[in-house]
């Protein structure tokens, strides 16, 4: 396994001003990782070993997380920014367009990023995607008062914990793999940011015409045993150019607990040679 020492660590500046800090670390094509809501780039250490023998693995803090900045103000539209930015980083230094992985809100960001840059060549999402029919998870605005009045508290903890069980749908089982991770500091630490996360997957809900636009060829990943509310039909049927891949057995985070599945199709769809 990569340890942190062996990474290297890079910035680059977002639109706005705001820097964005990211981790790299293999041998190949370049492609950037990013995480869902939850986290930091440690949220790839169990992935990345098995990505690095055949891709150069960027893995990037989303801003108010790890390495990078952020702002007095948010917007999940800075974010597509933020991505962008390290997209077209990372462009120059290979010398070549950049693939992007997104997972959860990872996904979203990276979706809304794609007219914002020339430099991303092919895009997979793992159950991220924006939200179809939000009416299926908790109800938007208790749901993120139990969360603020739990970071309130200071009990940043409880406020991961209650994510993953009740949005998400994680069972104790996979909460327990998740929190065996050495992610799990990083997804503490996160806490603060996820309330107005929250609310941007209720702001900014799925366009079939904005989707209309991701021309790159995008494969979307969905585990076999996931809820209703992440099966991708609409938006499968809205993307240019799409494939589905599904996960046999498992749910939202088999990234984690399944990393050699997740990287078997990472590598066979973006080793493939473009035939446009």
């Amino acid at each position: 396994m990569t340890t942190t020492e062996q990474l290297r660590r890079a910035r680059t500046t977002s639109r706005d001003g705001t820097e964005i800090g990211y981790v790299s670390n293999g041998h190949g094509p370049p492609l950037l990782v990013i995480h869902g809501g939850v986290g930091d780039h440690s949220r790839w250490d169990t992935l990345r070993t098995h990505l690095e023998p055949h891709l150069t693995v960027h893995a990037m803090d989303r801003r108010g997380r790890g390495a990078s900045g952020d702002a007095d103000t948010w917007s999940i539209e800075r974010e597509y920014e933020d991505v962008a930015a390290v997209v077209d980083a990372i462009a120059v230094d290979h010398g070549r367009p950049v693939d992007v992985y997104g997972h959860s809100m990872g996904g979203n960001v990276a979706f809304g990023a794609v007219p914002l840059t020339d430099n991303l060549r092919r895009l997979v999402l793992y159950e991220a995607w924006p939200m179809v029919d939000p009416s299926a998870i908790v109800p938007p605005r208790v749901f993120v008062e139990r969360l603020e009045a739990l970071l309130a508290e200071g009990r940043n903890e409880a406020v991961v914990e209650t994510l993953f069980r009740d949005a998400v749908g994680s069972t104790e089982e996979e909460l327990e793999q998740v929190r065996a991770q050495p992610s799990w500091p990083g997804r503490i630490a996160a806490a603060p940011t996820i309330p107005r996360e929250i609310r941007a997957t209720f702001e900014h809900t799925f366009d079939p015409e904005q989707a209309a636009k991701v021309t790159v060829p995008t494969l979307l990943l969905v585990g076999a045993e996931a809820p209703d509310r992440f099966q991708p039909g609409p938006v499968l049927a809205a993307l240019p150019d799409a494939r589905l891949a599904e996960l046999p057995g498992q749910e939202h985070e088999a990234d984690i607990v399944a990393p050699e599945l997740v990287a078997e199709q990472l590598v066979a769809f973006l080793l493939q040679e473009d035939d446009r």
